[in-house]
C-alpha cells in the first residue's frame, strides 16, 4: 500500500484529494494548521506548519509520495510577508524533508496565475511558460511562481517533482471561502446593482482536480507543469448564470480595469489601516484578472487523461450550497 503525504489536507483541493487518495486504497497522513471539518477515521493528523521544520520532518517518515497543496490561497493579508513565508519557505521546507527521506515522488501544487502573460516558445504549451518575479503582478503570484521554480530545480537536479496548476476550483465544502467561491458568494449577496470587472474565468470542479494531481502524480513527466482546468467563459456570463439560478434579480454593470483596480486600491488601504478585514477586492487581484487569458488543458489531456466535466452542474451545486438549499431545488428551477 503506498504511503501518502498531503500537506494542507484540511483544504479545499486537499480534504477532495485525501478523500480520493483514501478510496484508491492509499494510506495517508496529512500535515496541516487545522484539522479538517470532515475528519476520515483511516487518516493520520498532524496538526502543524510547514514552517516548523521539525514537524515536517517528523510527518515525513515512512513516507512514499508528497502531494505538497500547503499555502496562503487568498491575495491579502496585513502582512504580505507571510506570503513568502508559507508559500515559498514551506515550499523549501518540504521538498528539503522529502529529499532526506528520500520520497520516491514529489506533486508540488502551483497555480495557473503565474502563467498569464508569460513567455513561452511558439508552439508550445503554457505550462512551458518562462516566469519572472518582475512579471508578478502581486505578492501572493510572487510567493508562488518563486516556490514554483524552487520545485522544477529539485527537479532538474534529479528529484522526481511534478507540478499541478489548478485554476478555480469550485465545489462543495469550501469553508474556508478560497479566493473563486468568495467571488461567487460576493455577487450571490445582498444589493440589486452591483459592479464587476468582466475577464476570462476558468472554474473547475475541485473533485476534477483531485483527480489530476493524483493522475499528474502517477503519470506526469517529472520536471514538468501540467495545467488543471476546466471551463473558460467571461464573468459576465457566470454573473448572468447565477441571477437565474438564484432567482435574485440583479443589475450587473462592468467597469475598465483601471478604475477597477483602483476601487481596489481605495479597499485594501482601508483594510490595511482601518477594519482589518479581508476586502472584497484586492489590487493583485485585479491585475491577474486584466492578465487573464484562456489558458488550453490539451497537455494535461494528452499526457495524464485528464477530462474534467462541464463546470455548469457544480457551479449550481455551489449556488445552492452558498443560498442553504438543495441541490435538487436549484436544478428544479433552473
Amino acid at each position: 500500500m503506498t504511503f501518502a503525504l498531503v500537506t494542507g489536507g484540511s483544504g479545499f483541493i486537499g480534504q477532495h484529494l485525501v478523500s480520493e487518495l483514501v478510496a484508491r486504497g492509499r494510506q495517508v497522513r496529512v500535515i496541516d494548521v487545522l484539522l479538517p471539518t470532515r475528519v476520515l477515521p483511516a487518516v493520520d493528523y498532524v496538526e502543524g506548519s510547514v514552517l516548523d521544520k521539525g514537524r515536517v520532518h517528523a510527518a515525513m517518515a515512512g513516507v512514499e509520495e508528497v502531494y505538497h497543496l500547503a499555502g496562503l490561497p487568498g491575495m491579502w493579508k496585513r502582512d504580505r510577508a507571510d506570503f513568502h513565508a508559507v508559500n515559498f519557505i514551506g515550499t523549501e521546507n518540504v521538498l528539503a524533508a522529502a529529499r532526506q527521506h528520500g520520497v520516491a515522488r514529489f506533486m508540488h501544487c502551483s497555480t495557473e496565475s503565474i502563467l498569464f502573460g508569460a513567455s513561452q516558445p511558439a508552439d508550445s504549451a503554457a505550462e512551458d511558460a518562462s516566469l519572472t518575479v518582475d512579471g508578478m503582478p502581486g505578492p501572493y503570484t510572487r510567493s508562488k511562481m518563486l516556490a514554483d521554480k524552487l520545485a522544477l530545480q529539485a527537479a532538474a537536479s534529479g528529484f522526481p517533482v511534478v507540478v499541478g496548476c489548478p485554476t478555480m476550483p469550485i465545489g462543495p465544502h469550501d469553508h474556508n471561502l478560497t479566493p473563486p467561491t468568495a467571488m461567487l458568494q460576493h455577487f450571490l449577496g445582498d444589493g440589486r446593482f452591483q459592479l464587476y470587472l468582466d475577464f476570462i474565468v476558468n472554474l473547475v470542479d475541485v473533485r476534477d482536480v483531485a483527480l489530476g494531481l493524483i493522475l499528474a502524480m502517477e503519470k506526469g513527466r517529472v520536471g514538468h507543469r501540467y495545467l488543471l482546468g476546466g471551463d473558460c467563459v467571461r464573468l459576465g456570463q457566470i454573473l448572468a448564470l447565477m441571477a437565474a439560478t438564484s432567482g435574485r434579480r440583479k443589475l450587473f454593470v462592468p467597469v475598465p480595469g483601471r478604475l477597477a483596480e483602483l476601487a481596489a486600491w481605495v479597499l485594501e488601504f482601508k483594510a490595511d489601516y482601518v477594519t482589518g478585514r479581508v476586502p472584497s477586492a484586492t489590487v493583485e487581484g485585479v491585475r491577474i484578472a486584466r492578465r487573464a487569458t484562456a489558458l488550453p488543458i490539451d497537455k494535461a489531456r494528452r499526457e495524464l487523461g485528464y477530462t474534467p466535466r462541464p463546470v455548469e452542474p457544480v457551479l449550481r451545486e455551489t449556488i445552492a450550497h452558498m443560498m442553504g438549499v438543495p441541490v435538487g431545488r436549484i436544478l428544479k428551477h433552473a
